[in-house]
């Protein structure tokens, strides 16, 4: 095999919960993950020279040791002995320093790759256990689908798939910074947490609208002081009729999940409208797993 090609795919947050931060600077979470169909087409091809080159259609990405993609392949190479090269492109569509996991995803999907590609052997715990040393979003990313992440991100367990529905995509013309995120929180009281046993409970009654109801995101509060535009991206979804809306992850990305296709549209148009997002997506769910 002398050539792959693999989607790497986006994740919105159904609820992000801090429990509390450690002495090392990790914070203990508690959230519910969600793969979504909005994805970053990765080609990895190997090359008889050795050593790793990066490609990517954003001019402003790093294409050295500061890409998790790079940092990914370099892990792997070194410990298996890996003489060959390889070439990665990254076509770049999930939202960067926007909440939805797109540098964890990439680099979840070279490990995946390399592992294919090299007949490495390593078996999906073992490519997790490698993913978090490059951060704690990557076996999540490695696994996929519906999924409840404790500890720092890394303790995952499976939870039954989200119900079938449509996720309108909002991405404001701005950045942010996901350590900044967390260091400002420490200095918050956290007076409401997001209901994560009532979107178990959801997800077990394949209940869209009690998912949806209980959702919740500790970390809104810090992004949207920083950035007011969240909060009305958040209000024209509701408006046009999203179940609920919500900041994904660190933010600054919006999404609102529908029951109804066209409402998702209509309000991916009015978003547009006001120029509150520079890129929008209405796409789905994606709940089959990574074998």
């Amino acid at each position: 095999m002398d050539k792959l090609e693999l989607k790497a795919l986006g994740k919105i947050n159904l609820g992000l919960d801090v429990l509390g931060r450690r002495e090392n600077g990790y914070h203990d979470v508690r959230m519910v993950m969600q793969t979504i169909y909005l994805y970053d087409q990765i080609r990895i091809e190997k090359k008889k020279e050795s050593g790793i080159h990066i490609l990517t259609n954003l001019f402003y990405l790093p294409v050295n040791e500061n890409n998790l993609a790079y940092q990914a392949a370099e892990m792997l190479m070194k410990e298996f002995g890996i003489q060959e090269g390889v070439k990665i492109s990254l076509d770049k569509h999930i939202p960067v320093a926007a909440g939805m996991a797109g540098g964890s995803a990439n680099a979840a999907a070279v490990l995946y790759g390399m592992n294919r590609m090299f007949a490495l052997g390593l078996t999906q715990k073992e490519l997790m256990e490698r993913g978090v040393k490059l951060g704690a979003d990557v076996p999540y990313c490695i696994m996929r689908g519906t999924v409840l992440a404790e500890g720092i991100g890394e303790e995952l367990t499976p939870l039954p798939a989200m119900p079938r529905c449509y996720i309108l995509v909002a991405k404001p013309p701005v950045s942010v910074s996901t350590k900044l995120v967390y260091e400002k929180l420490d200095s918050h009281e956290i007076e409401v947490h997001p209901d994560i046993d009532g979107i178990i409970d959801g997800l077990a009654r394949q209940d869209l609208a009690k998912v949806a109801s209980c959702m919740g995101n500790v970390l809104e509060k810090v992004t949207i002081e920083e950035y007011p535009v969240i909060e009305e991206i958040k209000a024209v979804m509701k408006r046009e009729g999203a179940l609920n809306a919500m900041m994904s992850g660190s933010g600054p990305t919006v999404f609102g999940v529908y029951d109804d296709k066209r409402k998702a549209r209509n309000a991916a148009f009015r978003i547009k409208e006001r120029q509150l997002a520079r890129q929008t997506y209405v796409t789905s769910v994606h709940n089959a797993r990574r074998r």
